[in-house]
């Protein structure tokens, strides 16, 4: 057997992490569009934050494992994280009621922490692994780099559509964008 026929151990964590991230994207997508759940602007920070891990890491399925990378990736994780932490912590008090919809019983922003915990330490043990080629160029690795970058181009044209080039709004509940760009061009 070829041995680059398989990935390596660094260039699978790589697309599971991928993977991982287009999940939680098209899961906060998909929630939005079809439950009609308007993210708020701190769960649209969280995504940013998210965004910045999945570049980190379509740069090293596209171009191979570098160090620079990886610390941009966890520089992501770590701001995602402040993000998120934040608003669980905006929610802690007894009797609050949270921001949103919950997955088994915890809130998104919950979620979303945990998940840059993981992302985090992911990133770390890909980092000190000494097999780096992770450079792939397979159909599930395409097919992850596709999505994920449809998936950043659709959530761009969400929050212009939610948002306008204003602020958003602290609880939105309308697209804003979107009307202005009616009432303004007749659309």
């Amino acid at each position: 057997m070829n041995k680059h026929s398989l990935p390596s151990l660094a260039g699978l964590g790589n697309q599971l992490a991928l993977a991982a991230i287009v999940g939680m994207l098209s899961y906060a997508f998909v929630d939005q569009l079809y439950f009609g759940e308007l993210p708020c602007p701190l769960c649209l920070m969280q995504r940013i934050g998210f965004v910045i891990i999945g570049f980190a890491l379509v740069l090293n399925i596209r171009c191979g494992a570098h160090s620079s990378h990886y610390g941009w990736g966890i520089i992501g994780g770590l701001v995602g994280m402040t993000v998120s932490l934040r608003q669980v912590l905006l929610h802690i008090l007894p009797g609050d009621k949270g921001f949103g919809a919950t997955f088994l019983e915890l809130h998104f922003y919950t979620w979303a922490f945990v998940g840059y915990l993981g992302l985090i330490a992911g990133l770390a043990i890909l980092l000190m692994l000494p097999n780096r080629e992770v450079r792939s160029r397979s159909l599930f690795a395409n097919i992850l780099v596709i999505l994920f970058i449809v998936l950043v181009f659709a959530n761009f044209a969400s929050t212009l559509l939610e948002c306008g080039i204003g602020p958003c709004a602290d609880d939105p509940v309308k697209y804003e964008g979107w009307i202005w760009l009616r009432n303004r061009f007749g659309i």
